[in-house]
């Protein structure tokens, strides 16, 4: 059971997500999510019934050779009533991967997850992500994703007053050059612990010809 430990010990550093994903997950419907950059966070799975993590790290790839051990642990404590269905994918989230279009996309101090793995996501899909290293500052650039709501240091989902976010006090624009090559999200006026961003449809309406 070291990986058991190992797992309790990292979520006690890092703080328990568990309930982070559950509010997305109830909030949105989400029965699928692709997690790059995952390393051995797994509390995802407590909440959502079928989760790709993906993770290039030794540490993470060694963590999930128990996967059917993990299966267990999950099954035993999970929020849902179905069998849990948890893949893991030992590579680099830029690469391309073989996986099913996901409800959501889960984004935590992995990088720029939402840009890299946007193709997997559903027309109308979720990008649940932080701005430590700029990943919603680009999204929130990114022209094929919207911002519907932010979650605060409460947990509480608010889809109140978006257009404060991403906004400087001195009125300057934001410089997506700068966030690309530093990999870290700017200090604006107001900011949230996570934001949520949805993928707009990629369908396009044509008028018939005549």
């Amino acid at each position: 059971m070291d990986w058991l430990k190992e797992f309790e010990e990292y979520k006690s550093k890092i703080g328990d997500r568990t309930t982070l994903y559950g509010l997305v997950a109830k909030k949105y419907n989400i029965k699928s999510a692709l997690y790059p950059g995952s390393h051995i966070d797994i509390s995802p799975s407590m909440v959502i019934l079928d989760v790709t993590y993906v993770d290039n790290f030794k540490g993470a790839i060694k963590f999930f050779e128990e996967i059917s051990e993990i299966e267990k642990y999950v099954n035993s404590n999970k929020e849902y009533k179905e069998m849990c269905n948890i893949d893991f994918l030992g590579t680099d989230y830029n690469n391309e991967i073989s996986i099913d279009k996901v409800d959501m996309i889960i984004s935590q101090y992995a990088g720029f997850v939402g840009q890299a793995t946007k193709r997997y996501l559903k027309d109308d899909g979720i990008l649940l992500c932080n701005d430590s290293h700029g990943d919603a500052t680009l999204a929130y650039l990114d022209e094929d994703y919207i911002l519907v709501a932010v979650i605060d240091q409460h947990n509480e989902i608010s889809t109140n007053q978006l257009e404060k976010y991403f906004v400087f006090k001195n009125g300057r624009q934001i410089d997506k050059n700068k966030v690309q090559s530093t990999m870290k999200g700017p200090k604006y006026e107001t900011q949230a612990n996570n934001y949520i961003f949805k993928l707009k449809s990629r369908i396009q309406y044509f008028k018939p010809s005549t």
